[in-house]
């Protein structure tokens, strides 16, 4: 199959032009911009050196005679433009922003301050959680791609709100993530001056991403309440941390919870639970599809300790993305994802 990738000179764009260039069912039909069209790949990127695509303009007909599939690596107010356009033309569409996530449009309005895609799209779209989510994403053919800090905070969420150990109240999300996080486009926050030897919180109470973690929440435990989401800069290229702190309804201990998380994620190859008193840090997932997940007990409060850790431009963007398209195809879940994280 092939799959355009439009956007192809953002961070999370640059990561699913390296992973199809590597995937053994799927090739690029095109590579997409907006920004530099006529160019080569890889003259902004020494990275590429053998790669020789010559970057198009987004054309939707033109795209739709070269691929199969197309993946939305562009910024949000963008995808919602080009989705219907391209379920028009019989694509496939993996949508990396945030334009179909939410099924509330007056929510989308309200939490991005753009106009929302049609109804019909968002009824199409379906959420992209391969892990939960398997059976509808099989079936799709439009995909909203969670976020990154959705994921993160989701994965380890799930087996405690699915099995009914937590009421869903009082939910504390205290989240890190990486400067890539914010995009390739220059801004001062993102300086290196700025964050180096810097810690810093942004966007309180404000994050796009708290409706679309509520969202899923209330899916899976609708008497749930509304969450406290804080996220976080930290100085490092890569990754995000969501430590979570989630009140227990019952008598249970670490054991039993390391032990609900691992029969819940038995045949999840890219979900890895840490043994009682480890947790993971970003490191040991840094450049792979993986979640690490640690948890514990807090025999004073009861209250349950999860940590969860990704890389936010693979399992919370590019390799996400290459996860649900292998499932939308019918392959392994794996293909083309089977690296082991960079370590150091």
């Amino acid at each position: 199959m092939k799959a355009a990738i439009i956007g192809a000179t953002g961070y999370s764009g640059l990561e699913l032009v390296r992973l199809i260039q590597n995937h053994p069912f799927f090739s690029i039909g095109s590579l997409n911009t907006s920004s530099s069209p006529g160019t080569s790949i890889n003259e902004g990127y020494p990275h590429l050196a053998n790669i020789e695509y010559i970057l198009q303009d987004i054309q939707p007909e033109k795209i739709a005679k070269e691929s199969d599939l197309v993946f939305l690596a562009t910024p949000s107010g963008v995808s919602s433009q080009l989705t219907p356009i391209f379920m028009e033309l019989g694509l496939k569409v993996i949508d990396l922003s945030g334009d179909l996530r939410l099924k509330d449009s007056d929510q989308y309005t309200r939490w991005y301050k753009k106009t929302p895609v049609s109804n019909h799209v968002l009824e199409e779209a379906v959420y992209g959680l391969t892990e939960w989510n398997k059976e509808q994403i099989a079936k799709a053919k439009i995909l909203a791609n969670p976020g990154c800090y959705p994921t993160a905070t989701l994965l380890g969420l799930a087996p405690l709100l699915k099995e009914g150990w937590t009421d869903g109240e009082d939910l504390i999300i205290d989240a890190k993530s990486g400067a890539s996080g914010a995009g390739r486009t220059a801004q001062t926050s993102t300086l290196y001056s700025e964050i180096n030897e810097n810690m810093k919180i942004y966007k309180v109470h404000e994050h796009q991403h708290i409706p679309e973690i509520e969202q899923q929440i209330k899916s899976w435990l609708p008497g749930a309440s509304s969450i406290d989401f804080s996220t976080h800069l930290v100085p490092m290229t890569r990754g995000i941390m969501s430590t979570m702190y989630v009140k227990a309804n019952q008598d249970i201990t670490t054991k039993q919870l390391i032990e609900l998380y691992q029969e819940t994620y038995i045949n999840c190859p890219f979900i890895r639970i840490g043994r009682e008193t480890i947790f993971p840090c970003t490191k040991q997932v840094y450049g792979s599809n993986y979640c690490d997940i640690g948890i514990a007990l807090n025999e004073r409060t009861n209250r349950i300790t999860i940590v969860s850790v990704i890389d936010n431009l693979l399992k919370g963007a590019a390799g996400q993305a290459v996860q649900n398209a292998n499932v939308m195809y019918g392959l392994s879940e794996t293909e083309g994802l089977k690296h082991m994280p960079l370590f150091p």
